[in-house]
């Protein structure tokens, strides 16, 4: 009786396993693009799917150049970084003397690039100032622009350090431009090369709320902050500086 039941739960195993006939997998008619027939995953699929190597976080579907080009891209930018901060790109230019008692910059940088967008001409700042102009161009230069023109590419620098009094008067106190805490900014360039510049734009219809946007939300990393409104000196630039007041930022 043992020995029939045990052909019998034998038997019933046999039949319900079935033959081993399975083919090699098969790829599902929705499967996504990345994964193969054999069921291996097409890296360079997914990574165009993910856009980019640059956008995917997960360096298991990293190809070996990807990881590399990463590695550089890193190591030239820790190369350029100044001021302790990777997004702030340009030289340590270290004491910089003025002509007139009153100027001169301690601890200098020349700032070529901040946040992935370039300055149209090297500008030299202490970094205090170098990190306020980050601030402002990630918070309110590069949203206010993103819909026009494929977004920021440059800012069109009217003027950094330079050793003068206020406003090039011949007497008088020495403007914040001589302390390497000020910069001039009279326009923007977009990604499909169109400009936007403050003179033009600051009551045109395209570009009127954007360039008053970028205007009051200097005001805060910027002590002062100078534009169209404040006088004839400032009707075709911005004019931001670090300097700081008792009673708070001055914003006109």
């Amino acid at each position: 009786m043992k020995k029939l039941s045990l052909a019998l739960c034998l038997l019933a195993t046999i039949s319900c396993a079935g033959p081993d006939s399975s083919e090699r997998p098969q790829a599902r008619p929705d499967a996504p693009a990345e994964i193969d027939a054999d069921g291996t995953i097409d890296r360079s699929a997914l990574e165009r799917r993910e856009g980019g190597f640059l956008s995917s976080l997960r360096p298991i579907f990293r190809s070996p150049k990807a990881a590399r080009e990463i590695r550089e891209q890193q190591r030239v930018l820790a190369a350029g970084a100044v001021c302790g901060d990777v997004a702030i790109q340009g030289e340590a230019v270290g004491r910089v003397p003025g002509r007139i008692s009153g100027c001169g910059v301690d601890n200098a940088v020349a700032i070529r690039s901040v946040s992935g967008v370039t300055l149209s001409t090297r500008s030299t700042m202490d970094c205090n100032t170098a990190r306020a102009l980050k601030t402002w161009v990630d918070g309110s230069a590069k949203p206010a622009l993103a819909s026009k023109g494929g977004g920021l590419r440059e800012i069109k620098v009217a003027a950094h350090y330079a050793c003068r009094r206020r406003n090039n008067a011949k007497t008088g106190k020495i403007s914040e431009h001589g302390k390497g805490r000020a910069i001039d900014i009279s326009g923007f360039r977009l990604v499909d090369g169109s400009e936007i510049t403050v003179l033009r734009g600051w009551n045109a219809g395209g570009s009127r709320k954007a360039l008053r946007r970028m205007h009051r939300d200097a005001c805060g990393p910027f002590g002062t902050v100078l534009g169209p409104n404040a006088n004839r000196f400032h009707l075709d630039h911005f004019h931001f500086d670090t300097a700081r007041y008792r009673s708070g930022s001055y914003c006109r």
